[in-house]
């Protein structure tokens, strides 16, 4: 899927949530064990108080790709955007950035202010903010973590070399690290390049 989609899926996921307020959700749960109506009341929950916050007006990409460094982890970024786009009255603005290094090894990472819609943005781009996941399969694990201090999504396949970090900062930003022929290790190091504390600070 191209990002742009995302970030246009993104945006319909918002006027979704902001319709229903998790109702289609909940009663897909339904037919889960019983212990999952507990934990989807507190989902519910959470989407109330998230969409209750004050949206504030994203920031410049531009702000946001100069926080896309141009070294990481040996690899080279070979090219470097970012857009503001809205619809349906919210906005959000996205820096990317891609990394190749030595034979196959490359990274993506991307920077979303969803400031311009609250929390309800934030939870279509980062549901896993809602869940506590913890799974392991024959080649990798996925698992909701903290990573460089803030809540965070881990998932990574040994076979394939390959995996992605997710992190929420301030409730409002989310960073997005992935790549291939790369080492769990190393694309945490990616992320530890990119400077989180100044991210939080953007107004």
């Amino acid at each position: 899927m191209k990002k742009t989609s995302i970030l246009s899926l993104a945006l319909a996921s918002v006027f979704l949530l902001s319709g229903c307020g998790g109702k289609k959700e909940a009663e897909e749960e339904k037919e889960e064990p019983a212990n999952a109506v507990e934990a989807m009341q507190q989902f519910a929950d959470k989407a109330k108080t998230m969409q209750n916050k004050e949206a504030v007006d994203p920031v410049d990409f531009r702000k946001l790709k100069e926080l896309l460094p141009e070294k990481a982890e040996g690899l080279n970024r070979t090219e470097a955007t970012g857009e503001k786009n809205g619809a349906m009255g919210f906005t959000i603005s996205r820096a990317e950035a891609k990394y190749n290094g030595e034979g196959d090894a490359s990274a993506h990472v991307e920077i979303f202010d969803t400031g311009g819609v609250a929390g309800v943005a934030t939870m279509a781009l980062a549901a896993w903010t809602m869940a506590d996941i913890d799974k392991e399969t024959a080649t990798g694990y996925e698992k909701t973590t903290k990573l460089e201090g803030h809540k965070g999504y881990e998932k990574y396949d040994n076979q394939n070399k390959s995996g992605e970090l997710n992190v929420l900062v301030g409730d409002r930003f989310v960073v997005n690290v992935s790549g291939n022929n790369l080492s769990i290790e190393q694309l945490k190091s990616i992320l530890g390049a990119i400077d989180l504390d100044k991210l939080s600070d953007l107004k």
